[in-house]
């Protein structure tokens, strides 16, 4: 006979007992309130959910919010089918966190020799900050904003990994060392503390910069997309209507990110140590010394995919997944990987946020099914023509911050879409929402891992942990972005986007439809 204590004890492994009670109390606390109030039930899940996430350094959130969501299935809250429509309907996602991610991985030595040179030329913090804000703000306006986290998430492991090294008492060629193990670590650990926070900062930078880039243009998001398909609006055309309000957004962010790092606000400004510039100053130049024909001719491999993909990418040649797979292909072909278990490395770091990305689809199902954001839609909706603008950004931003902004951003479109069918809103008027919706879901959503998958890749990546990055942590770095780029929205929102969208369909930039 199995002891229960035995059974309690292998239940979330290793986390603190607080919390297995408390997910043991939701798992009891759920069912009884659907069968009181569904609607009640469904926004205590997804908070419980949130709670998870939260929680993500205790315990990975794949484990304790799967158990929810199967519980959510198994009491009536949704049903297999919708889940199964809901992974088919961001399946483009999944792809590229099976794929793109790992293509990303056979790039990691391209990419550490480039953001090596970068680091040891670029002696400013500041400077360096922009660099890569504003660098990732690009890039996210024509990749993908995962693709671009899963880049910085890759330099800033190799930059760690070769301090750890040399810290923990090995040499730039020992394959020996194990980043999470610090017990050899024994005299440079505050270096090692200053060279995390640097890191930090430079992700979270770097994670603001892909939302700047991201709202901008009709492939920076996926639902830029779908808000695009709704409103029949060309690349070109998409980036006048939003640049109103994308504009100004990006400038405040940049005076933003120089202002946090020049005044240390908000866990920002640690600089970059003397010692870690020495040890990557030497490892840069002994790599310079050691690098053979063969070395360079992966590189050009490296530099050749990097260019597919931006085009690929770009272009919308192909899904972003089939692209990532492309690049997997490229790299190892030409690169010699051919053995099973070194591609097989590659995938680790994406497969569980894939299986948790799943989780998060069921309790988006859970949303749809019980109209938990319904309430709020018909009172914009209802809301007077002047007031509908500044409500639906508010309201997208809110739910944003919670939800998935692909999921609130595709509600919203398509009420919006419905209600200009039904001559509830003109045409005029819709092309207006529609930018603030874009904008709604984009801009406030970096104020917690909720809203942004590529937060949330972030805060669930291996390395998180390593550089103390957690959801509170997270949360209040991305406090004063959140404040500006919010305000700063809604601010040129309401004064800018009529204005000069009237402006541009008088000079015929825009097309009346």
């Amino acid at each position: 006979m199995i002891a229960p204590s035995s059974i309690f004890k292998n239940f979330l492994g290793n986390s603190p007992l607080w919390y297995k009670y408390a997910i043991i109390f939701f798992l009891v606390l759920n069912p009884i309130l659907f069968f009181i109030d569904p609607f009640v039930a469904g926004w205590c899940l997804v908070c419980e959910f949130i709670f998870t996430l939260a929680m993500a350094l205790k315990c990975y959130p794949l484990q304790p919010g799967g158990l929810l969501a199967m519980e959510a299935v198994v009491i009536g809250m949704t049903h297999p089918e919708h889940i199964k429509e809901e992974i088919m309907a961001n399946f483009e996602v999944i792809l590229l966190l099976m794929f793109m991610v790992a293509g990303i991985y056979f790039m990691k030595q391209l990419l550490l020799y480039a953001f090596t040179k970068l680091l040891i030329v670029v002696r400013s913090k500041r400077t360096l900050s922009l660099a890569f804000c504003l660098s990732a703000a690009f890039l996210s306006a024509f990749l993908d904003a995962l693709t671009v986290i899963a880049v910085i998430i890759s330099v800033s492991v190799g930059f760690y990994g070769v301090y750890h090294k040399v810290a923990s008492g090995y040499t730039f060629d020992d394959d020996v060392n194990d980043i999470y193990c610090d017990e050899k670590i024994t005299t440079n650990k505050q270096i090692l503390e200053h060279f995390r926070s640097f890191l930090r900062s430079l992700l979270m930078h770097a994670g603001v910069g892909s939302a700047l880039g991201g709202v901008m243009t009709m492939v920076g998001e996926p639902q830029n997309l779908i808000i695009a398909d709704k409103a029949s609006w060309h690349f070109g055309e998409f980036v006048l209507r939003v640049a109103p309000v994308s504009v100004p957004v990006l400038l405040c962010g940049a005076v933003t990110c120089y202002l946090l790092e020049r005044y240390r606000l908000f866990g920002y400004g640690d600089p970059l140590p003397r010692r870690v510039w020495a040890i990557l100053a030497r490892f840069n130049t002994e790599q310079d010394k050691k690098m053979t024909d063969q070395d360079r001719a992966k590189l050009v491999i490296q530099a050749l995919a990097g260019i597919w993909l931006v085009i690929g990418l770009a272009f919308h040649l192909a899904d972003v997944g089939i692209i990532g797979l492309t690049i997997i292909i490229i790299c190892t072909s030409f690169c010699g990987i051919i053995d099973e278990h070194s591609i097989g490395e590659s995938f680790k770091e994406s497969l569980p946020f894939t299986a948790l990305l799943v989780v998060f689809f069921s309790i988006v199902a859970v949303i749809v099914d019980l109209k938990l954001f319904e309430p709020i839609i018909k009172y914009v909706l209802a809301a007077d023509t002047d007031s509908q603008l500044g409500l639906f950004y508010i309201f997208n931003g809110l739910l944003s911050m919670i939800s998935d902004n692909v999921f609130v951003g595709t509600v919203y479109i398509n009420e919006a879409f419905h209600a200009l069918k039904e001559n509830i809103i003109t045409r005029e008027q819709f092309d207006l929402i529609s930018v603030a919706i874009n904008t709604g879901t984009n801009l406030p959503s970096v104020a917690t891992p909720n809203g942004q998958a590529a937060f949330l890749f972030l805060l669930t990546s291996s390395f998180a942990p390593l550089v103390r990055l957690s959801y509170g942590r997270m949360v209040y770095m991305a406090l004063p972005y959140t404040i500006v780029l919010s305000l700063v929205g809604f601010a040129s929102l309401k004064l800018f986007l009529p204005t000069l969208t009237s402006l541009m369909t008088d000079w015929g930039w825009l097309i009346i439809r």
